[in-house]
């Protein structure tokens, strides 16, 4: 086979090229993708004494949307400090109804289990050295220190740093078999059909170019969502990824979608926000705010006019401890309400004045805005920066070197670049994906499913949550299983497929490809959508499949790899535009706006649309939003 040889390749490529040769590799329980959920599903299934492999495209001791740490570990009601019910966290469901409940309550249940299991891996999750010793956030008796909701105590502030090589090492202490900077290309399934019994997946070395045949009796999928659909370019930086890497790229999706998995919540998608804390140019949470891992901030305009904030009910509030404890009547604070419930849902916790913008604009309030870390006390100012700035994801740098720089958070601002979204015309994929029952199985026998690859499965203690859950019924499956058996026309198909792009001699790049995939997506499933701009770009999507898409080259295992992505993020608009298309209806619970269906939530539409493709053609199909049946009955029935 070629050794890249198209386009131009200016160096030699410091690899051995082994394009066309196969490995094969048999397990018990294949893990596919090493992030939280990943990790998790493979040390549950390898806990049972099974063969585990966990494949992953990068290197699991640093992978996935978590990969360089966390601040917050969300939806821990059932630690001893809560005086929340995991009952009560997840039910009446977030978001109008259109919540996960299943993995909601999971996680609900079990993620304070899981941050004592990540305890005695390593991971500092507790306030030992008593730096906060005496601050309303802290819980004197456990040393747990708590975010957001200091009264009722149900978001714990760790040092997420240490996650991921916590869970690398009890990966490798278990024994499980970890193939890294290999990605995963396609599930096999049964006689190499679609809708079958998954039997295993293909995947490709992107430094070598080894292809790989991995047989499993049970396998997790454990990828994440594309966050690469609406824009665009490796130059900016920082702009590719709100809570993840720009490597994610859907391939998950993509592949499942092929071998027939349901999918719903696929037509939901967020503004992506153009500013500091988020957007284009800028590390998120690396300028000042109020969001997230820098609440509950003081914010001053350029004079040291403080920006007041309000209550859940819009009444004017005076003090950090008004910020962090509900008010009067109010439970508790609903931090999934707030985050994700739409332009018409009501928030969940105190914010600043939602006016803002206007009252700048008549002059009140003169830009720019300061984060006033130094107004506030000792212990609120270093747990914002020193702890969660410092711990969330990719914040390190963002400490490390302000504070290099010379800056001091106990004498100087930071400046705010942004304090909400300012919709550019493009969106983000957050919530849609794999549809599943209570043991984290999907419709496909033999495919388990955790963490981002579900719908609306977003967060840290949500994808170790399920990711053990799933892990378990994996394993539990497996020890039952008949041996898979791999179709060798379908292996064939997909090694053909796989290495197109290194036989050609010229062609398109995937950069190149990507970004016209995301004008597309723009032009024809932006903000407001109708049944004929969908239709266009559904068109338009086929002609660049049959055309740019089937001349475009790669010239090494790496530039292979970006090139599968992109086939995939290709596949992954197809669906986004087909769910869409399949809901007639608006809703501002899915941030979802059709020009030519305007009702919004219409009751007859109050249901999830799902989708699966059966013999290569779309099937929509829909299901009840309850579903998930009771709670507790079904939690302990499946627990097993």
């Amino acid at each position: 086979m070629s050794q890249g040889k198209n386009i131009g390749m200016p160096l030699k490529w410091q690899y051995p090229i082994r394009y066309g040769e196969e490995t094969e590799v048999s397990a018990d329980v294949l893990v596919l993708g090493g992030g939280l959920a990943g990790c998790f599903a493979a040390i549950s299934a390898a806990r049972k004494g099974l063969k585990v492999v966990l494949v992953d495209k990068s290197c699991t001791i640093h992978s996935g949307a978590a990969g360089t740490g966390i601040d917050h570990w969300m939806g821990c009601p059932a630690n001893p400090a809560s005086k929340v019910t995991p009952e009560e966290y997840t039910y009446p469901p977030v978001r109008g109804g259109y919540g996960n409940v299943i993995a909601t309550y999971i996680m609900a249940r079990d993620s304070y289990d899981v941050l004592l299991e990540l305890e005695k891996m390593g991971m500092k999750i507790r306030d030992t050295e008593d730096e906060f010793k005496g601050a309303d956030f802290r819980d004197e008796k456990t040393k747990l220190l708590f975010a957001y909701d200091y009264e009722n105590k149900h978001c714990v502030r760790i040092w997420g740093t240490g996650m991921k090589p916590a869970l690398y090492r009890e990966c490798k202490r278990l024994g499980v078999d970890i193939y890294e900077r290999t990605m995963v290309t396609s599930l096999l399934t049964e006689g190499g059909k679609q809708g079958a019994r998954v039997v295993g997946a293909t995947a490709v070395n992107t430094r070598i170019g080894e292809f790989y045949i991995f047989k499993a009796k049970a396998s997790v999928l454990t990828m994440a969502t594309p966050e690469r659909v609406w824009i665009f370019s490796s130059e900016w930086t920082g702009l590719l990824g709100l809570d993840g890497p720009p490597s994610n790229a859907g391939n998950g999706h993509a592949m499942a979608w092929r071998a027939g998995a349901e999918f719903t919540m696929m037509e939901r998608s967020d503004h992506e926000e153009f500013g500091g804390t988020t957007g284009i140019g800028s590390i998120i949470f690396g300028s000042g705010s109020n969001f997230a891992t820098w609440y509950p901030c003081s914010i001053v305009d350029a004079n040291g006019k403080e920006v007041p904030w309000v209550d859940v009910e819009g009444k004017p509030i005076s003090t950090v401890w008004e910020r962090t404890h509900p008010a009067l009547g109010q439970g508790f604070f609903r931090f999934s309400t707030a985050a994700g419930g739409g332009e018409g849902a009501k928030r969940g916790f105190p914010s600043l004045i939602p006016d803002l913008p206007d009252r700048i604009r008549r002059g009140e309030f003169k830009l720019p805005l300061y984060a006033d870390l130094p107004g506030m006390s000792k212990h609120e100012r270093r747990a914002i920066f020193g702890l969660m700035v410092g711990q969330e994801g990719k914040t390190w740098p963002v400490y490390h070197f302000y504070t290099q720089a010379g800056f001091n958070p106990d004498e100087d601002l930071l400046q705010v670049y942004e304090l909400g979204a300012a919709p550019l015309g493009w969106r983000r994929l957050r919530y849609g994906g794999l549809v599943h029952d209570w043991d984290m199985k999907t419709n496909l026998e033999g495919l388990y499913t955790a963490g981002q690859q579900v719908f609306d499965g977003a967060g840290a203690s949500r994808a170790c949550s399920t990711g053990r859950w799933a892990g378990n019924r994996a394993a539990e499956y497996a020890m039952r299983a008949d041996e898979p058996v791999v179709s060798r026309e379908q292996v064939n198909s997909e090694k053909a497929r796989v290495y197109a792009p290194v036989e050609r001699s010229h062609g398109i790049d995937w950069k190149e490809l990507e970004a016209g995939i995301a004008k597309v997506m723009q032009d024809y499933c932006g903000d407001t959508k109708t049944e004929e701009l969908m239709n266009i770009g559904l068109k338009s999507l086929s002609e660049i499949k049959e055309a740019e898409a089937s001349t475009i080259c790669a010239r090494n295992p790496h530039e292979l790899m970006r090139t599968l992505e992109v086939l995939d993020i290709l596949a992954c608009c197809e669906i986004i535009i087909q769910a869409s298309l399949a809901r007639k209806a608006s809703s501002r619970w899915l941030s979802f706006e059709r020009l030519d269906y305007p009702e919004d939530d219409p009751p007859q539409w109050r249901k999830w649309v799902t989708l699966k493709l059966e013999d290569n053609e779309v099937k929509v199909g829909e299901l009840p939003l309850d579903y998930y049946g009771s709670l507790k009955e079904s939690y302990e029935a499946h627990r097993k």
